[in-house]
C-alpha cells in the first residue's frame, strides 16, 4: 500500500520488521500472491533506493525463503495431491501477481486437478485481471468497475458455483460483485479448498 501510493520511505521500518521478525525461519509461506512478490521484489528495492545495502541484503534473503502456497506445495515439498475432497463446480482465478511476478504458472491449477469430486471449470480469459490492483480499484473506480463486470461475466458463464484465487484481495472483490448481483456464486480462497475433507464437507 505504501509502494502504490508513493509513500515509499514510509514502508522501510515495514521491510525491516518482516526481516527481523522471520530472520530465523527457514521456510516463509503465505497464501497471497501480491504479498509474496511485495516480499520478493519490493523490499530489496526499497532498502536500495534509501541507501541501506544490509538490509537490502537481508530483505534478498528472506525473500529466497518467502513462497506462495502453491510454489511451496509443488515446488518445494514436491507435492500435486493433498488429499483434499470438495464435491462442487469450481473455476479458478489466476491472480495478476501469481502470474506476472511470481510466475507460478498451472501450480495452484495442478493442486485443483487432484482434488477428489471437484468439478473444475476453465474460465474464459482467466489471466485478464479482476480490476482491484490495491488503490487502484480506489483512484480508478469507474475503471475498476467494468474490469470487475467482465470478470464476473465469465466467472457465471462456467455455471460455477465457486470462484477460487489464492490472493484474498481479489476474492474480496470480484466476492462483492457477485454478491450486489446476488448471483449465488462463492468466493473461496484456493488454501480453503485445499484444506477441505470429507469429514469437513
Amino acid at each position: 500500500m505504501h509502494v502504490n501510493t508513493g509513500y515509499q520511505k514510509d514502508a522501510l521500518p515495514l521491510v525491516r520488521q518482516y526481516v527481523e521478525t522471520f530472520d530465523r525461519c527457514e521456510v516463509i509461506v503465505a497464501p497471497s500472491g501480491s504479498c509474496v512478490g511485495s516480499i520478493r521484489h519490493q523490499h530489496p528495492m526499497l532498502a536500495r533506493a534509501y541507501g541501506d545495502e544490509r538490509l537490502a541484503e537481508r530483505a534478498e534473503a528472506a525473500g529466497r525463503r518467502t513462497f506462495e502456497l502453491s510454489e511451496l506445495l509443488v515446488d518445494v515439498l514436491g507435492v500435486d495431491d493433498v488429499g483434499a475432497f470438495y464435491p462442487h463446480r469450481v473455476t479458478y482465478h489466476p491472480t495478476c501477481h501469481s502470474l506476472r511476478m511470481l510466475r507460478v504458472g498451472d501450480r495452484p491449477l495442478r493442486l485443483l486437478r487432484h482434488v477428489e469430486e471437484i468439478d473444475l471449470v476453465e474460465l474464459p480469459d482467466a489471466d485478464v485481471c479482476c480490476g482491484f490492483g490495491g488503490t487502484f480499484a480506489l483512484k480508478n473506480s469507474d475503471t475498476s468497475t467494468a474490469m470487475l463486470a467482465d470478470k464476473m461475466r465469465n466467472v457465471l458463464g462456467t455455471r460455477a458455483e465457486v470462484c477460487s484465487a489464492s490472493d484474498s484481495s481479489c476474492l474480496m472483490h470480484i466476492g462483492g460483485g457477485l454478491s450486489r448481483l446476488r448471483a449465488g456464486v462463492k468466493t473461496v480462497h484456493l488454501a480453503e479448498i485445499l484444506a477441505s475433507t470429507k469429514a469437513a464437507t
